[in-house]
C-alpha cells in the first residue's frame, strides 16, 4: 500500500475525452500539474509567489504507465508522494478512479529548480516539503 502525501479528488469533464470515448492522454499531465500545484498551495507555497521570489521551477522529465482510461463523468483522485532526489525534486503520482479503486495512471515527475537564473542544487525543494 503506497503512502501518499496528498490527494485531490476532481472529476472528468466531456471535453477532455477523445472521439474513442475515454480522456486523451496528454489530459492526464494536465490533471497530475493541476494536483502538484495545489499540493504547494497546501504547503503554503505557490508558483507565483515563487516565480515572484525568482524561484522557477521546471519540469525536466515526465514518465506515465496508462494502466486503465478514466471516460466522462468518471470521479477520480490525484495522489501525491514527493521525494528529494539530489538536484531534483520527484513527485510519484498515482491517478485512481473512485467507482473501483483501480489505478488508471502510475506517473513519475521530475521537477528542477533556477534561483536567479542558476540551476539549484536543490535546497529549495527541503523547504517546500516541510
Amino acid at each position: 500500500m503506497e503512502i501518499y502525501k496528498y490527494e485531490i479528488q476532481l472529476k472528468v469533464r466531456d471535453y477532455e475525452c477523445d472521439i474513442q470515448g475515454v480522456v486523451n492522454n496528454a489530459v492526464y499531465q494536465s490533471y497530475l500539474e493541476h494536483a502538484r500545484h495545489e499540493y504547494l498551495v497546501a504547503k503554503g507555497h505557490s508558483f507565483k509567489e515563487l516565480t515572484e521570489q525568482n524561484i522557477l521551477l521546471m519540469v525536466s522529465r515526465v514518465e506515465m504507465d496508462f494502466k486503465r482510461p478514466l471516460i466522462s463523468g468518471d470521479s477520480f483522485a490525484v495522489k501525491i508522494t514527493a521525494e528529494r532526489e539530489g538536484l531534483k525534486l520527484v513527485f510519484l503520482q498515482d491517478i485512481v478512479r473512485l467507482a473501483d479503486n483501480s489505478l488508471c495512471v502510475k506517473a513519475r515527475v521530475e521537477v528542477i529548480a533556477k534561483i536567479n537564473d542558476k540551476l539549484s542544487r536543490g535546497e529549495i525543494f527541503d523547504t517546500l516539503l516541510v
